[in-house]
């Protein structure tokens, strides 16, 4: 491989008529050579204006081309988007994301210089909007206290090898080795296929000189039920046998479920109250120092008062979102029915 080899670039979108044209016009800026390059926009049959915006670039750029996504769902375009590839590298990214121009060569060229199957870099989060809410979503995302330490958000100092990335540059052959992504699972798609690549042999790098930027959720409602979302088909990997999670996928399952359970033992017994109140107390210093430093970090003191409720729309979140996935794994064993979740 070189640094010219092809790439073809999925990206998955559905109603995405905010943000496509930034996400495309990055890709565009970037310095990898356009003889090179394919760029396949695999589209959900969105219903706003973001077919039309992406036809307009395909007619002005010939490596651009628009892809239609019958089954609307992430990982169906993931996997449209492979078998329509002509790259011998295919590079998953994201319509929401905007990414610097050396994020295509660099990815390429840490390829080839690890020997690793997937490479991706660092995720710096901006806001969904112009407000102090959504400025402090997109904070708590970067934070320890909101995301653990997950290092594509938090940062890391040198290239490590990782457990997943963000989108991943991947070598097209790990696809007829691993298998492609599995559509039974609306989100937790990429976790779940990082989850066998690495069961395979393969090796995924984070580069964090490789940077991403991703817009967040802009409401405290939004941010709340993508959350929920993303904590739900978290636990569902377990079902097709991807049971290699991290302690930051579990720990806010944990933690929702010891509220519910604490909170009902504690009329039962006053010992288990004083537990459960220092249990809940701690949790919020936490929350309360958290938003402490980030607010006197940014001089901006409306984030020490929205920022714990930025965390709790996290974590409970997250961690409801995941007691309802097992509910669903453990007592009905119904799969949801798949649908289209643009969000």
């Amino acid at each position: 491989m070189n640094n010219h080899h092809k790439v073809t670039v999925v990206v998955a979108c559905r109603n995405e008529e905010k943000y496509i044209g930034n996400c495309l016009e990055s890709i565009i800026a970037n310095d990898y050579p356009k003889e090179h390059l394919e760029v396949l926009v695999v589209d959900g049959m969105s219903t706003d204006k973001t077919r039309d915006i992406i036809d307009t670039y395909a007619q002005n750029f010939s490596f651009i081309e628009r892809v239609d996504n019958p089954k609307f769902i992430t990982p169906s375009a993931f996997n449209l988007g492979i078998k329509n590839a002509s790259g011998d590298v295919v590079m998953i990214m994201g319509s929401h994301s905007k990414y610097e121009s050396d994020y295509i060569s660099n990815c390429v060229k840490y390829l080839n210089e690890y020997d690793a199957d997937n490479v991706g870099g660092i995720l710096k989060t901006l806001p969904g909007d112009k407000t102090n809410v959504a400025k402090a979503i997109a904070e708590s995302l970067s934070h320890p206290f909101g995301v653990g330490n997950s290092s594509f958000r938090v940062g890391s100092q040198k290239p490590i090898w990782a457990d997943t990335v963000f989108g991943g540059c991947y070598k097209k052959k790990v696809f007829d080795e691993v298998g492609l992504f599995n559509e039974n699972l609306v989100r937790s798609q990429d976790m779940d296929f990082n989850i066998r690549l690495k069961s395979s042999g393969g090796k995924i790098l984070l580069v964090p000189s490789i940077v991403a930027e991703y817009f967040a959720k802009p409401t405290l409602k939004s941010f709340f039920l993508h959350n929920f979302k993303d904590g739900f088909w978290a636990v569902f990997p377990l079902k097709f046998g991807s049971a290699m999670f991290k302690f930051r996928h579990l720990l806010p399952l944990f933690f929702v479920a010891s509220v519910l359970v604490g909170l009902l033992v504690s009329f039962l017994w006053t010992p288990f109250k004083i537990m459960f109140i220092s249990g809940i107390s701690a949790y919020f210093l936490l929350s309360l120092f958290s938003s402490a430093t980030l607010a006197w970090r940014y001089k901006n003191v409306p984030f020490f008062i929205i920022l714990p409720f930025v965390f709790g729309a996290r974590h409970f979140g997250y961690g409801l979102g995941s007691l309802w996935g097992l509910w669903k794994l453990a007592v009905t064993a119904r799969q949801p029915k798949l649908a289209a979740d643009p969000n």
